[in-house]
């Protein structure tokens, strides 16, 4: 997958993109880098913004960009500020109502579609940790890639 949307950027066929591509190419495979950390990006590998990079210096930084998201450790963080009495649980409704207003807001609608598989009722606890490992985070990672 990482060699065909790079070849798809790589316009000569000298198995080389421009390094002003790198960030839609990265987004292409579903990392979130800002202009800043493309910008660390290339100054780590001492690659000026027009110039070219390689397959292998582009596969060093997305494993770099990649280690660095960790999105569910981002979750963990987020849902840990949230946890007043710090016991790693959360209502199912409060989690609900969490993914509705903040971040990519979900409408209600969709809120309540995530749970849908879910035996769980709304007025009962789920650890964060069983949630990050739940398909319901699979479902929300999966779709917060596409937008």
């Amino acid at each position: 997958e990482f060699k065909e949307c790079f070849s798809l950027y790589d316009k000569k066929q000298k198995g080389k993109i421009q390094a002003s591509d790198l960030m839609a190419v990265m987004r292409c495979l579903g990392a979130s880098p800002t202009p800043g950390e493309v910008q660390r990006h290339l100054h780590l590998h001492k690659i000026d913004r027009n110039a070219e990079l390689d397959f292998s210096t582009f596969l060093n930084i997305m494993y770099r960009q990649m280690k660095q998201e960790e999105p569910e450790r981002e979750i963990l963080t987020a849902l840990s500020m949230i946890d007043r009495q710090k016991r790693g649980i959360i209502t199912v409704s409060e989690l609900r109502a969490k993914l509705t207003r903040l971040g990519e807001k979900l409408s209600e609608e969709e809120g309540i579609l995530q749970f849908k598989d879910v035996p769980i009722a709304p007025h009962l606890l789920i650890s964060f940790l069983i949630f990050l490992s739940s398909q319901i985070w699979d479902q929300i990672w999966e779709a917060g890639k596409d937008l």
